[in-house]
C-alpha cells in the first residue's frame, strides 16, 4: 500500500508541474498526511477488509491526483502572499514613484526583516553550531544518534518557522504547512531519511550564513536609517535647542537656516534610498531562503 501511495504523489507532483515549489511541497504533504491517516483508520475500523479497496475509496472521496492539482492551482490563483502588496501606480512619474516607498509594505517590512535579522541569525548560527558540534562528538557513542536525530528534527522546525517569517515579511511564498513525519517507516528508517535528506542539511548550512548576513543586514539598516533621520531632524534640533550637529574642542558646526530646506530633502531622499534597498535586499534573500529551505 506505501508504493501505491507513493504513486499518487508522484502523480500529484507531475501534475503540479511548474507550480510554486512550495505550493507543491504543501500539496504532497497534505496528500500523504491525509492518505495514510485516513488508511490507517479505515484499517482499525476494518481489519479483514483489501487495502487496495480501503485505498481507491478514500482516493475516491478525496480526489485523484488530477483534481487535487487543478483545486491547488486554483487556490493559489486566487490567494496571495501574507503580506499586502501596493501595486505601484503605472501613470505615476519617476520621482513620485521614487517616493512612493514610503507607502510600500514590503520596503518597511523588509527593513523589519533586515534589523531583527541579527537577533534570528545569532540564535540560528548558535543552535546549528552547537548541534552538529554535538553530533559528531558523540556519534560513536549509543546516545549520538538520537541526539543526532532530535537536532535534525529541530533543524526542520526551525526552517519552517524561518519560511513563516520570510513569507510574512519579505512576501516570498513559503510553505505554510509544516512536513510530517514518515511514521510508516521503522525507527532507523526515519532517521536514515532525516540525515540523508540534502534539504535538512541546506538548512543547517542557511542557519550558519544567517549570522554573517544578520550583521550585515543590521549595521547597514541601522546605519542609513539613524543617519537619514539625523539629517531630517536636524533643523529641528537646531532651531529649538540652538545645538551644534557637530562638536569638537576647537569649533562648533551648525546648519545655517537657509540650508534646512536642502537640508531635509537631502534626508528624505537617503530614508527613501534605505527603503528600495531595503526591499531590493528583502528580495533576494526571500529568494534565497526558498532555494535552501524549500524543495525544489
Amino acid at each position: 500500500m506505501t508504493n501505491h501511495i507513493e504513486d499518487y504523489l508522484i502523480q500529484l507532483k507531475e501534475n503540479l508541474s511548474g507550480c510554486d515549489p512550495a505550493m507543491i511541497q504543501d500539496a504532497l504533504s497534505d496528500a500523504e498526511e491525509y492518505l495514510r491517516s485516513e488508511l490507517e483508520y479505515s484499517r482499525k475500523n476494518n481489519p479483514t477488509a483489501d487495502s487496495d479497496k480501503l485505498l481507491a475509496e478514500i482516493i475516491d472521496k478525496y480526489g485523484t491526483p488530477t483534481e487535487i492539482a487543478a483545486s491547488y492551482k486554483d487556490a493559489e490563483a486566487r490567494l496571495s502572499p501574507t503580506v499586502v502588496l501596493h501595486p505601484r501606480p503605472e501613470n505615476k512619474g519617476a520621482l513620485s514613484g521614487f517616493f512612493y516607498i514610503f507607502s510600500d509594505p514590503r520596503a518597511w517590512s523588509g527593513l523589519l526583516y533586515g534589523i531583527f535579522s541579527l537577533i534570528t541569525g545569532i540564535i540560528y548560527f548558535t543552535w546549528a553550531v552547537t548541534g552538529v558540534s554535538l553530533s559528531l562528538g558523540l556519534i560513536i557513542l549509543i546516545i549520538g544518534l538520537p541526539v543526532t536525530g532530535l537536532f535534525l528534527l529541530s533543524v526542520k522546525g526551525i526552517s519552517f518557522v524561518e519560511g513563516r517569517i520570510v513569507e510574512g515579511l519579505l512576501g516570498i511564498r513559503m510553505p505554510r504547512k509544516s512536513q510530517s513525519n514518515d511514521m510508516h517507516l521503522s525507527m532507523w528508517g526515519r532517521f536514515k531519511s532525516l540525515f540523508t535528506d540534502s534539504k535538512i542539511w541546506l538548512s543547517v548550512l542557511y542557519m550558519i550564513l544567517m549570522l554573517p548576513l544578520g550583521v550585515i543586514y543590521f549595521s547597514v539598516y541601522v546605519t542609513l536609517f539613524t543617519v537619514s533621520l539625523s539629517i531630517i531632524v536636524s533643523p529641528l534640533v537646531r532651531i529649538f535647542y540652538d545645538a551644534a550637529i557637530i562638536e569638537t574642542a576647537h569649533a562648533s558646526y551648525t546648519i545655517p537656516p537657509y540650508l534646512f530646506p536642502l537640508t531635509l530633502v537631502i534626508g528624505v531622499i537617503m530614508l527613501a534610498t534605505t527603503l528600495h534597498l531595503a526591499k531590493k535586499i528583502g528580495g533576494w534573500h526571500g529568494l534565497l531562503a526558498k532555494s535552501m529551505l524549500v524543495r525544489q
